[in-house]
């Protein structure tokens, strides 16, 4: 069993990585608000998306593509971003315990970051604690830098000048990089960005990304390039 002190590092460690990774990450929103007042969005309907959505991922992408005047495939590819976060919720269900009435606050709350902030602890009470405080401070901060973003957008001009439009793009790719080690990863990576480019021209904004995810789904459902079991090397 573990001591208390040995808990109470524990829980401190999860404290200071979920501050940490909010306060990071709530500076996105600055972006994101400034982006979709570029995009045509009003500032009610650009909170909203803060609000109700919160899936920074999904949120960029329904913006980009509805710029560019792909309103279904905008839908589509949040939507398909958005899948990731259900997938989170089955395996932090177990992580997490919580009682019925904070089923739909944890759901809303189960994002990229405090999903990952909670399994790096290894004693149950930190994970919890970097759940929430990860969940929970991104929240509040990501919609309080959607909102400076979306009254500033205006003062700032074009985010392009500002490299606003790249942040997020920078972003996915600090996040992903650490995860191409294995072959598979590095392969449906390879192989649903060049598919990607290729596709750019000939589809509706937006659908050439719901297209590269088809390839991933594929590559990780029939386990190519994968690790084989022992009884198949033999």
């Amino acid at each position: 069993m573990q001591s208390r002190a040995t808990r109470s590092d524990a829980v401190g460690r999860a404290w200071r990585d979920g501050a940490s990774v909010a306060l990071a990450t709530s500076a996105y929103g600055v972006s994101f608000g400034a982006l979709s007042i570029a995009s045509g969005l009003d500032l009610w309907q650009t909170i909203a998306l803060s609000l109700l959505m919160f899936s920074g991922g999904s949120q960029f992408a329904f913006i980009g593509v509805i710029a560019s005047g792909g309103g279904f495939a905008g839908v589509a590819s949040a939507a398909m971003l958005g899948l990731r976060n259900a997938l989170y919720g089955m395996s932090m269900r177990s992580v997490l315990q919580p009682r019925p009435a904070m089923v739909p606050l944890t759901a809303h709350l189960t994002i990229d970051e405090s999903t990952a902030v909670a399994l790096a602890q290894d004693d149950p009470a930190a994970r919890r604690v970097g759940f929430w405080v990860t969940g929970i401070g991104i929240y509040l901060g990501w919609n309080l830098a959607t909102l400076a973003g979306a009254l500033l957008g205006d003062l700032l001009g074009d985010p392009k000048q500002w490299g606003l439009d790249a942040a997020a793009a920078a972003a996915f790719v600090g996040l992903l990089w650490p995860r191409l080690r294995a072959r598979q990863a590095v392969a449906v990576a390879a192989a649903s960005a060049a598919l990607a480019a290729v596709l750019l021209p000939a589809l509706p904004s937006g659908m050439p990304v719901i297209v590269a995810a088809v390839v991933g789904v594929v590559v990780g459902l029939t386990n190519w390039l994968g690790p084989r079991s022992t009884v198949e090397r033999a």
